[in-house]
């Protein structure tokens, strides 16, 4: 492939200068692999190979986080889970957590939290979210996965390329600061979701029947109206569709 290009979490979409060249073959060839692939076989690029032991995944245990991980325990139920607790998260979320971890046999489950000196220095009263939402969402959720990613090579995300704009062009496999992403539900979409959900009886996310299509922490979640996107009660009334972990160009989760 020759328009491959860089994800830098800081910078966001850069040209490859001419020393990542064994970068920019490495993930054409990791693109041609998963071309031809479903999620399952993407999965097994991911997990298996030269990417075994090497790989975590990111999940936020929310509205559609079953399905992911229904696919990476079939692989490796003792693939290390990130979650991030941010301390603002809906109770029903770490409830459906230790649900999900039970029934799908899931060995390495790593809950990522800002310290208590990090929290203390920058949010002393629990109310950033609602002065700086980036800001919050930088040190509640980048900073520590920054930290807890460091010693992986890959990771696996769920991100749907229906989402959102900055998700519409993301490929299956991708680059981004410093490792492999892996994004192997790239091309579903919401009925392919819960097909595979019906299929294999996952529990839903309690807050899904409650008007939560999609759940993030509690602060800067709200229900979604009838017409609406059903992304429409992430961050409601602001510019903001990520919050930083899963930058594509440059954008803000």
């Amino acid at each position: 492939m020759s328009n491959v290009t860089v994800i830098d979490a800081k910078r966001g979409l850069r040209p490859k200068p001419a020393d990542d060249a064994g970068i920019t073959a490495h993930l054409s060839e990791l693109l041609d692999k998963a071309k031809d692939r479903d999620a399952h076989g993407i999965l097994e690029l991911a997990l298996t190979g030269e990417f075994k032991g090497k790989t975590a995944v990111v999940s936020s245990f929310g509205a559609e986080s079953a399905v992911l991980l229904k696919l990476v325990a079939d692989i490796d139920p003792n693939t290390p889970i990130l979650f991030l607790n941010t301390g603002k998260l809906f109770g029903e979320t770490l409830r459906y957590r230790d649900r999900l971890q039970d029934m799908l046999g899931l060995g390495d489950v790593r809950s990522l939290s800002p310290s208590l000196a990090e929290r203390t220095a920058k949010d002393p009263e629990g109310t950033l979210w609602s002065k700086n939402a980036d800001a919050c969402c930088d040190f509640r959720k980048t900073i520590p996965l920054a930290r807890a990613l460091e010693p992986f090579t890959a990771q696996i995300t769920g991100r749907k390329r229906f989402q959102t704009r900055e998700r519409a062009d993301m490929q299956p496999v991708e680059y981004f600061d410093g490792r492999y992403r892996f994004n192997p539900l790239w091309q579903w979409d919401l009925h392919q979701l819960e097909s595979y959900t019906e299929r294999n009886n996952l529990p839903r996310h309690p807050l899904v029947e409650d008007g939560y299509p999609s759940i993030g922490c509690m602060p800067c979640t709200r229900r979604v109206q009838a017409g609406e996107d059903y992304r429409a009660g992430r961050w409601s009334g602001m510019d903001k569709d990520e919050c930083g972990i899963h930058l594509t160009d440059g954008g803000g989760i």
